[in-house]
């Protein structure tokens, strides 16, 4: 494999784009993708963890989040533009792989799989937390469990089914952020019938110590506790290559991407400050959505609440598990995954690689109910800057794709990067000045230690890689000397 790889082209009758016919199946609709582009942006973090970044940055929160998502909508271009020209089961990895070498394909593919089978754990006993709070005659495990293996199930079947439950799934999270935003912003400039809120407006926003009561550098702090809920945004392009209609669907993803951050994630940070002081507690103890509701004077927001982000939870679990065995496939159509993992069922599903990410799965929800503050915590810190890598390696890897692309499939570059290569360096520099930032961040779980303990793995991993290589060009050689 080693000796062909500086032939592969982007064409109709590459590995990657023959995909169908090696087994996986176009059983994704054009509305499944839809539905997958706007939910994969939504995730369980913004619901979960944005009070702690109103706390930290105050209303200014919302420069970090634009920041941020300025950053997504840059590297989403990106990704776009390879993906429309090449749409693949592998995504970035794949074209790490083709653009920068082995080595790289083989890296961010296999990190990018460890971030999401770490990521099923955590979620896995988020959902659980609820569950046993409505139904506490089950323990938590017990519920943790329940949730793995129905959703195993669900990918197991069919594509297909995976994306009706993701459908279902992201429609309810889009419904309850555009009800919040609706509702929220009527209470807030008070036009809404029977609202406990005041009707403050913008006022909130300036009137408790300023729009950045924390300073400036509060802005960059809130940007390391927001970026991480923006992770899953590339999945419409793993997803796309097992849609009936591949690029127009990434097409229109990668088109929408600006209002999406802009509606939900602005819209509804936005709902929050100009209903509630930033630095009133409730945001702190209850979280920022449900003080909002509880705000407006919404009965029960709690459990309203509650059945969203569990919605989300079980949102991130599906399509986490889908996104994981998609990559392990990939790596195991290009020999660097054991090739059992590249094999399908009759039905167009890759068995081996669902199993085996969903074990990994199971074996972290154990570390974190065991050992949750040693050995789960270290999964979590190895894997908390792997996001901000595989942004890193899309930006690099569309550098060399941009000429690849005009090389050998020129009326494939139908999405193109603004600015380019400009605006592409410019996003390099951010994203490597964030993970700077966050070695200033010496905090117990803060950000030096995820970056330093993501690096040891990331070194690790392209460790084997390179030994790899190393290995597969001797095997070579010592063929050819044989002839």
């Amino acid at each position: 494999m080693s000796t062909t790889h500086g032939k592969r082209a982007l064409s109709p009758g590459t590995r990657e784009q023959t995909q169908r016919s090696d087994g996986l199946q176009a059983g994704l609709k054009n509305r499944h993708l839809s539905m997958i582009a706007i939910g994969g942006i939504i995730g369980a973090g913004l619901f979960v963890g944005s009070a702690s970044g109103i706390a930290k940055a105050g209303p200014g929160i919302l420069l970090s989040y634009a920041l941020v998502g300025a950053l997504v909508v840059c590297v989403m271009r990106m990704l776009g533009e390879m993906s429309v020209a090449n749409p693949t089961s592998g995504s970035f990895s794949a074209y790490a792989d083709r653009a920068l070498g082995r080595w790289a394909g083989f890296s961010i593919g296999w990190l990018y799989w460890f971030f999401w089978v770490v990521v099923l754990a955590v979620e896995a006993t988020a959902g659980a937390v609820i569950l046993e709070g409505w139904v506490p005659a089950l323990p938590q495990w017990a519920w943790a469990l329940v949730v793995m293996v129905v959703l195993t199930a669900t990918n197991l079947a069919s594509v297909g089914s995976f994306g009706e439950f993701e459908f279902w799934f992201a429609g309810i999270k889009v419904v309850a952020i555009a009800g919040f935003v609706v509702i929220g912003g009527l209470a807030a400039f008070g036009v809404l019938p029977g609202s406990d809120s005041p009707g403050d407006g913008f006022a909130n926003l300036t009137a408790h110590g300023g729009f950045l009561p924390n300073g400036a550098d509060a802005i960059l702090s809130g940007m390391l506790l927001v970026v991480f809920s923006f992770m899953g945004s590339e999945i419409v392009t793993l997803a796309a290559g097992e849609s009936e209609n591949p690029q127009r669907a990434v097409t229109r993803a990668i088109s929408s991407v600006i209002r999406r951050v802009g509606f939900f994630y602005l819209g509804s940070i936005l709902v929050v400050v100009c209903l509630l002081p930033w630095n009133d507690p409730a945001i702190t103890e209850r979280g920022s959505y449900v003080a909002a509701l509880d705000a407006i004077g919404i009965p029960h927001a709690g459990q309203v609440m509650n059945a969203v982000v569990l919605t989300a939870v079980l949102s991130c679990l599906n399509s986490g598990l889908y996104t994981a065995s998609r990559m392990a496939f990939s790596l195991g159509r290009r020999g660097d995954a054991p090739r059992a993992f590249a094999r399908t069922t009759m039905r167009g599903v890759p068995q081996a690689a669902i199993l085996a990410s969903v074990a990994f799965g199971f074996v972290a929800v154990a570390f974190n109910y065991l050992w949750p503050d040693t050995v789960f915590q270290f999964l979590l810190n190895s894997s908390g800057a792997i996001a901000l890598f595989v942004w890193l390696v899309i930006c690099f890897s569309q550098l060399r794709m941009r000429r690849i692309i005009l090389r050998e499939n020129p009326e494939g570059l139908l999405v193109r990067m603004w600015f380019f290569p400009y605006l592409t360096w410019a996003t390099i520099t951010v994203i490597t000045f964030v993970l700077g930032y966050m070695l200033t961040d010496d905090s117990e779980g803060g950000g030096r230690i995820q970056v330093l303990l993501s690096v040891l793995v990331a070194v690790l991993v392209v460790a084997v890689s390179l030994v790899r290589s190393g290995i597969g060009r001797n095997a070579d050689d010592e063929v050819v000397s044989r002839w």
